[in-house]
């Protein structure tokens, strides 16, 4: 088989592979949202929060379906508006981490938007 295809045949071919298995792996690997991980290992809540923005889970829930899903949010000394602040914890890091936090921000009592904010 390898004999019949042309050099930038082999090279597309060998490309499409490493993208295929590069995505597999990555959805494999990746860490997707649950609520008894996210309420039991606090200080490794920025594992889930990629889950929480790309799947859109929180846009279109009430303030009340929020905590329900997340639990109590932290104090927070934001100022603005209707939010609720979430720690997501430090992730590992050879320079200094930084702690992680999601914001939920709410418009007419609904969730519009969900930031991932580092301090």
């Amino acid at each position: 088989m390898w004999l019949k295809l042309k050099r930038n045949d082999k090279i597309g071919l060998f490309f499409f592979v490493a993208f295929v298995l590069s995505t597999t792996l990555i959805g494999l690997f990746e860490e997707r949202f649950n609520e008894q991980q996210w309420r039991s290992e606090r200080t490794t809540r920025y594992k889930l929060a990629e889950d929480i923005l790309e799947s859109k889970l929180l846009i279109g829930k009430t303030k009340k379906e929020v905590i329900a899903l997340l639990g109590p949010a932290s104090p927070s000394t934001l100022t603005g508006s209707d939010h609720l602040l979430y720690y997501l914890g430090k992730p590992p890091s050879f320079f200094e981490s930084k702690r992680e936090n999601l914001i939920v921000i709410f418009e007419n009592s609904y969730v519009i938007e969900v930031i991932h904010l580092q301090e």
